[in-house]
């Protein structure tokens, strides 16, 4: 396959790709990673693609680098602590006060109590994973429940924290 008809099949199908990819990860850069990635591993793999095949076989591979992308970016956690809260935030937009610096307590505060007013199954899960940074392992065998529910119920649990403190921060 010459160089242009690869041109021609990006340029007809990467809003496509795009779509595929932003619909797993929300995100616009990252779907813009991601369709790249797709194409660039297409390119490289273009002789195993199934003849007249072309759209579904992009598209799973967009998906599966979706999924792959969202798998490690779930393990990628940062946690926050009172002691490393400075190091995390911009130190543009904040300085060193002793203001900001209780500001960012009153934060963690916050944070903290709203993991804890959780609904059960998602308080106990959340507590134990953000803040007692157990692992998923860990919290499974605690509560003697099977390994992908708790992921899920972290995973639900998030989204739900993230919504609640959008409208506080």
């Amino acid at each position: 396959m010459t160089d242009k008809e690869f041109e021609k099949i990006v340029s007809t199908y990467e809003k496509l790709i795009y779509t595929v990819c932003y619909n797993f990860c929300k995100n616009h850069h990252t779907a813009e990673d991601l369709t790249q990635e797709t194409f660039i591993s297409a390119y490289s793999h273009i002789n195993s693609c199934p003849p007249n095949a072309l759209k579904p076989w992009l598209m799973r591979i967009a998906t599966n680098k979706a999924k792959d992308f969202l798998k490690s970016a779930y393990n990628k956690r940062v946690t926050c602590t009172e002691d490393n809260v400075m190091d995390i935030m911009d130190t543009n937009a904040y300085s060193n006060s002793s203001e900001n610096i209780a500001l960012s307590k009153e934060t963690i505060s916050q944070i903290t109590d709203e993991i804890q007013n959780l609904k059960e199954p998602y308080n106990k899960v959340c507590t134990m994973f953000f803040l007692e940074e157990k692992s998923i392992e860990e919290i499974s065998d605690i509560l003697d429940r099977p390994y992908k529910t708790v992921h899920t119920q972290i995973y639900r649990g998030k989204n739900i924290l993230q919504n609640k403190l959008k409208g506080e921060f």
